[in-house]
């Protein structure tokens, strides 16, 4: 595997795609929440997808096959042409193909190419479909989830973009975009659409963020940043202004808050809270949709994060690439539940977890997480 440091393209154009992808999200969320526009459907797992999950999946391929050109771009993602090439979709289609080309129309503005024509909707889908990469142990693969937490984001809630790079089956580095990320933890476990209680905050200073931004880390730096998200109404050059980012410091159980995913169907809560009262947690759980439980460990606003979920169900890498090496380059700790390293290089799935994912912000938490997880276990026999 190649030093991080030989990435610098790579991943200069990541950081900038995710401010962009960030953009167009919270411009389609803002028409989701505010005029319940419909533009939303089901997959065939029943679960959510949005013109804006298609849209940024549409400009990343897009972005890096431009900025990659006469290289073999691999991208790992989650959303297929599927659903979108139905003659029934055109309608969905058409909103994708037209918020795809609004946000390209804006990509000087952030240092990246740009069509020199609007793209058609054979483009898009072109675009889309290129992402069907499986990745593996050998060479270099993209991993990309347009919008996790869907469900989150057509509640006006939590949801975040990730993006990362694999190279021969090692996370090298990773990039969270996080719109809607409250700069004040106690909003983090507020019920959705806590921005409209947001707006009556007093102005931030200039310092200080009312909500939104981008975390990126390198592996091998040993330091995590966040940036403010980039107001395209104002005038910005790059580089973004950036802050180092790090775990908290709380060592204390009793003292530790602990990220669980919100909904019931993706991870076990009564067995998260029988792993939290057997390791002395007493404080409440945050329930958060999607990989900003990750950004939260990152920051500082929590130290334990857990995740087990329900018998059957395979963890894609796209769920956890980027926040993983976030939180680990941060100083924090991600194993699965039995304390092993999480493997990238085998395919789509994470192969062979015990049980689930847990990370925390220091070595010692997480060995008394990984007790606290075996004595759970055996004591419900599960």
């Amino acid at each position: 595997m190649e030093n991080a440091g030989n990435y610098a393209k790579e991943f200069d154009i990541a950081v900038k795609v995710v401010h962009m992808a960030c953009s167009l999200c919270q411009r389609v969320q803002e028409g989701l929440v505010s005029k319940s526009i419909d533009q939303v459907t089901s997959k065939d797992d029943d679960s959510p997808v949005t013109v804006a999950d298609w849209s940024v999946q549409a400009t990343v391929s897009w972005i890096l096959s431009e900025s990659f050109r006469g290289q073999n771009v691999s991208i790992v993602a989650e959303e297929d042409v599927q659903t979108l090439s139905e003659a029934s979709s055109a309608g969905l289609l058409m909103a994708v193909t037209n918020t795809v080309n609004e946000i390209l129309a804006k990509s000087s503005k952030y240092g990246l190419p740009g069509p020199t024509e609007a793209l058609g909707s054979e483009q898009i889908l072109e675009a889309i479909n290129r992402c069907n990469s499986t990745g593996g142990s050998t060479g270099k693969h993209w991993v990309l989830d347009p919008v996790d937490g869907t469900l989150g984001f057509v509640r006006g809630d939590q949801y975040a973009i990730a993006l990362a790079l694999i190279d021969e089956g090692k996370v090298v580095f990773g990039i969270l975009g996080c719109p809607n990320y409250p700069m004040k933890k106690e909003l983090l476990n507020h019920h959705h659409k806590y921005h409209q209680s947001m707006s009556n905050l007093s102005s931030p200073t200039s310092d200080t963020w009312q909500k939104g931004c981008v975390m990126y880390a390198r592996r091998g730096s040993g330091k995590a940043w966040m940036q403010p998200l980039i107001h395209e109404n104002k005038n910005f050059e790059w580089p973004n202004s950036a802050q180092q980012i790090q775990v908290s410091s709380i060592d204390d159980p009793e003292q530790a808050t602990f990220c669980e995913p919100v909904e019931k169907s993706n991870s076990n809560h009564v067995l998260s809270a029988g792993v939290a009262y057997s390791m002395g947690l007493r404080t409440q759980p945050l329930r958060v949709h999607s990989m900003v439980k990750y950004a939260a460990i990152a920051r500082g606003d929590a130290e334990i994060l857990m995740k087990f979920a329900s018998c059957g169900y395979k963890e894609k890498i796209w769920d956890h690439a980027a926040g993983v090496v976030i939180v680990e380059e941060a100083g924090g700790v991600v194993t699965d539940a039995g304390g092993r390293p999480l493997d990238f290089s085998r395919g789509v799935y994470l192969q062979g977890l015990d049980r689930g994912i847990i990370a925390c912000s220091s070595a010692s938490l997480h060995e008394k997480l990984v007790e606290a997880v075996y004595a759970s276990w055996d004591s419900s026999n599960l």
